[in-house]
């Protein structure tokens, strides 16, 4: 019910519309002018903190709905535990560096990177990141977050490149750095290695390819077949043709039965629970199965490479399955991490003949010089020419995508810079337990995701971001880093920034005298930059440890459930490494934002919603309600429809508080409060429901369950109060007299729920719950300039009255069952508004005797004219309505009689009887006179 059509106020009151879009920078400008973070932060600073540590959002481009959902969500907590009366100081941060800003660089630049100076073309990427940071950071604050806006931490600082250069300095000393050839991921496009957290899986269509290798040596165990050794072959499957000319092995299970199947002249080497799908593949028929082996039988043969004069030798390997191919892997130590390390056990070569553009280097022979797609159909037609190719079909499958310029990356050995996570793997997984997972299950994930994952690759080959500060001897080659030398770099660092690094010469940045063991003292410089994770990754260290009003361990990280492989994980690799256990006590995620039906949001759908267009429709303060009504463990529901629902809700709940305003514009709660003792049992049911919200809305708060809150106030606004309470006591707010109790007393019950609701509310509609708190009445020495300043609402056990609450929840009940009576006389046209009717209750058996007792209430509970009660049902009678959940009890319902009174609305007989006031009932003339 919109209560406004019903009040009669001064004209002032009509101030608090919505109007969101318009209101809410206004009240933005007046908390940046009025400084209410620094009051907030003021007023708890004797009081417990809690940290919640802002994971670094990236600075390029518009903010999105994943960044409104995450923001929000923070910004609810903050704001709560600063109500609940915690020091709660919110640092927002952003990542800086990395390939993203340089790419963005380098197109509105127009510039190649490797033409420009690279310490202009910093100065370049530095100038973009800033200019993004601002733009997001207006754009978080118009959502209402608040925080430090105005010393934010960056990656690019020189204060946290000095730290997160430290954090890399005590990792290296506990020696869990170390230089490698391994294969990495890595993308062509970007021309760098990439880590596990920064591959998408998308879908590709590839050629699955059935490739002869022919044998060569086969260490005696064919002899005896009768088959000539130039017609055996091991079969092999891939989807990547273009690593063949990179195959160095052919690896089998050695548990698994591998057959030699005869079709024709020709005999092939093949698992046999897989030897069906590759008849099936290549179309054979008729084999003759001539022997079987073990794999482990068969290691040692050597095979002849399909189209390079090369051997391939015949290994084992426990990596080998059955769920699809041949049973015989294809094994290139080069170009996969579980190639490399069966590779490291037989010694074999870690051959790359792809460079850092994806193209084929000598050492790919006739290949050389064409890109890893391109040799793709080259080596395809080779097998066909050359007779070694089986079978041949066209699959879809989830290949590895860069997430950044979204092109699929390539498996490449590399010399890299890695973190050895077997130097702390246990002490990492420990860690994870001594941390509240928020859903539980993120304990076993982020666990099994350290437990299983490789060595960190930390080395990227591009120029914005913190170089990695070793050096490399002149005459020896032999890397330099030690901790003076790292100290040393901290120190310029501190005070230049990584730029140094670019515009200094090696001599310069390193301690003076130093020598390499081999008597060397000239030395380069890594050209290698961090990966950007390990920026971000260090940031427990770079901002919980460097500023006074923070503090280490972060009491929450809240993230995106992507983050398990990101930021938690590489947070807490940093932190177990170099102070042995996790940054965080607390971790949340939440889920991904979808459409309405579910699916992820991208531009070909044409499905995205910006935030930016919501706030300039409904207000921000709406987009904050959404946040609070999903169940944000799981993926998040936003579509057009979802946002109009919300804004519904949100109306129902402003008018809610918008009637309790506009009927206290004469109350002063200073000398006008009434005393609970003296209140009907009405006003105490309704004092009795605010404190089972209270408690309600606190506990969801204090379990970070927003949507229980969400349904909860919404639910106390519309049920409790809306359709019961409120409605109700109008008669009493218009038709008593201003000073009476029975007002005062309703007005008494708006007031205190008004307070406690306003609070509540006020960590979600920020906005709203400011401009109610600017409206409502104030007992003297509460009015602060926020409500954020106030403190949280109590449940107040003397308000709770168990035998009050049962005995309303049965009057609640009768009166569900009256109303159905009263809408068959509506829908029958006998009445219009209820308080045209007459109530004629009957009643048998304890049903009686409770309306007996509650007699007096009942006109008004029901907002009815008038009731009469009567003993026992009546079988002659017709009733208009008889409950079917209570057969003791049934109703008629008539037109009640005499006039209808024009101040209260009440038909009486009264109603003519005083010639001074002939159009007014008895209880008006009263009040009046």
């Amino acid at each position: 019910m919109d209560y406004s059509k019903t009040l009669n106020l001064p004209q002032t009151e009509f101030a608090m519309r919505a109007n969101l879009p318009q209101k809410e920078p206004l009240m933005l400008e007046e908390w940046d002018n009025k400084n209410i973070y620094k009051q907030a932060l003021e007023k708890n600073k004797n009081k417990p903190s809690f940290i919640l540590h802002d994971g670094p959002p990236y600075a390029n481009g518009d903010i999105h709905l994943g960044h409104t959902l995450n923001k929000v969500l923070k910004d609810i907590i903050v704001r709560y535990k600063t109500m609940k009366g915690y020091y709660t100081p919110y640092v927002p941060g952003w990542d800086t560096h990395g390939l993203p800003i340089e790419l963005q660089a380098i197109k509105k630049l127009g510039i190649k990177v490797h033409d420009v100076d690279p310490v202009k073309f910093r100065k370049m990427c530095k100038d973009y990141a800033l200019s993004q940071v601002e733009r997001q950071k207006e754009q978080f604050k118009r959502l209402g977050v608040i925080g430090d806006f105005e010393n934010p931490y960056l990656t690019l600082t020189p204060e946290f490149e000095a730290k997160q250069i430290e954090v890399f300095g005590e990792m290296a000393k506990k020696g869990y750095i170390y230089k490698g050839l391994k294969p990495v991921y890595w993308c062509p496009s970007c021309e760098t290695a990439l880590a596990e957290a920064e591959i998408e899986y998308s879908d590709e269509t590839s050629n699955s390819i059935y490739v002869k290798f022919r044998v060569k040596d086969d260490k005696g165990l064919f002899k005896n077949l009768n088959v000539d050794l130039n017609n055996i072959y091991y079969v092999i499957w891939t989807t990547t043709t273009w690593t063949l000319p990179a195959n160095l092995a052919i690896c089998l299970g050695p548990e698994f039965e591998y057959v030699l199947a005869k079709f024709n002249d020709e005999v092939y080497v093949i698992a046999k629970e897989l030897l069906e799908s590759v008849k099936k593949a290549a179309n054979l028929e008729n084999e003759e199965i001539i022997a079987t082996f073990k794999g482990s039988e068969l290691e040692g043969q050597v095979c002849h490479h399909p189209f390079f004069d090369r051997e391939s030798l015949v290994i084992v390997g426990e990596h080998v399955t059955l769920e699809s191919g041949t049973g015989c892997v294809h094994t290139a130590p080069g170009h996969g991490q579980e190639d490399f390390e069966i590779g490291m056990k037989y010694k074999l070569d870690v051959l790359n003949p792809v460079d850092e553009k994806g193209r084929f280097t000598e050492k790919a022979g006739k290949y050389q010089g064409l890109t890893y797609k391109e040799g793709n159909k080259v080596i395809l037609q080779d097998l066909k020419d050359l007779n070694m190719l089986l079978a041949e079909q066209k699959i879809t499958h989830s290949y590895p995508h860069c997430w950044r310029c979204k092109n699929p990356i390539i498996f490449r050995a590399t010399e890299q810079w890695f973190a050895s996570i077997d130097g702390f793997r246990k002490e990492a997984v420990e860690a994870v337990k001594d941390v509240e997972w928020i859903p539980a299950w993120g304990e076993d994930r982020i666990a099994s995701m350290v437990q299983d994952r490789g060595d960190w690759c930390i080395s990227r080959q591009r120029i914005w971001g913190v170089p990695i500060p070793i050096f490399y001897c002149e005459d020896c080659g032999k890397e330099l880093i030690t901790e003076e030398t790292i100290a040393k770099v901290v120190e310029i660092f501190k005070e230049k920034g990584s730029d140094a690094w670019f515009e200094m010469d090696a001599k310069d940045l390193l301690p003076e005298g130093i020598k390499c063991e081999c008597g060397g003292t000239s030395f380069r410089k890594e050209k290698d930059i961090m990966d950007v994770w390990f920026d971000s990754g260090s940031s427990h260290a770079g901002v919980l440890e460097t500023r006074d009003d923070l503090s280490w361990p972060a009491d929450m990280y809240l993230e995106g459930n992507d983050q398990y492989r990101g930021w938690f994980q590489s947070s807490l690799l940093t932190a177990v490494a170099t102070r042995g256990k996790a940054p965080y006590r607390t971790v949340i995620t939440h889920g991904m934002v979808v459409d309405g039906e579910g699916k992820k949001m991208s531009k070909s759908l044409g499905n995205g919603i910006d935030p930016m267009d919501v706030i300039k429709e409904y207000g921000a303060d709406v987009l904050r309600l959404w946040v609070s009504s999903a169940d944000y463990k799981s993926d998040v529901r936003i579509s057009k429809d979802i946002l109009k629902q919300l804004s519904e809700v949100y109306r129902k709940i402003r008018n809610t508080a918008r009637y309790m305003i506009g009927n206290l514009y004469d109350f002063d709660p200073n000398k006008d409060m009434v005393d609970y003792n003296e209140m009907n049992e009405l006003d105490r049911w309704a004092l009795l429901k605010l404190q089972h919200l209270t408690k309600e809305v606190t506990e969801a708060y204090e379990r970070y369950e927003f949507h229980v809150l969400y349904h909860a106030i919404h639910n106390f606004c519309v049920v409790d109060m809306s359709n019961f309470y409120l409605d109700i006591i109008k008669d009493r707010l218009y038709t008593e007299k201003p000073d009476s109790k029975e007002r005062r007393a309703a007005q008494t019950v708006m007031y205190r729920i008004l307070v406690a609701l306003v609070k509540m509310i006020a960590p979600v509609l920020s906005f709203t719950a400011d401009e109610i708190w600017k409206y409502m009445p104030h007992i003297d020495g509460e009015k602060v300039d926020s409500v954020l300043l106030s403190d949280w609402p109590k449940v107040l056990e003397e308000y709770v009255d168990e035998e009050l609450e049962k005995r309303w929840d049965n009057i609640l009940e009768i009166r569900g069952e009256v109303s159905k009576a009263l809408e068959i006389a509506r829908n029958n046209k006998l009445i219009g508004h209820s308080l045209n009717a007459k109530v004629e209750i009957y009643a048998e058996g304890d049903t009686y005797k409770f309306l007996n007792e509650v007699r007096d209430y009942l006109q008004t509970v029901f907002i009815v004219s008038k009731v009469e009660l009567y003993e026992g049902i009546k079988e002659d009678l017709e009733y208009t309505f008889r409950s079917e959940e209570n057969k003791d009890l049934a109703v008629v319902v008539s037109v009640a009689p005499g006039e209808k009174c024009e101040r209260c609305w009440v038909y009486s007989e009264t109603v003519g009887q005083d010639s001074e006031h002939p159009t007014l009932c008895s209880r008006c003339v009263s009040v009046l006179k």
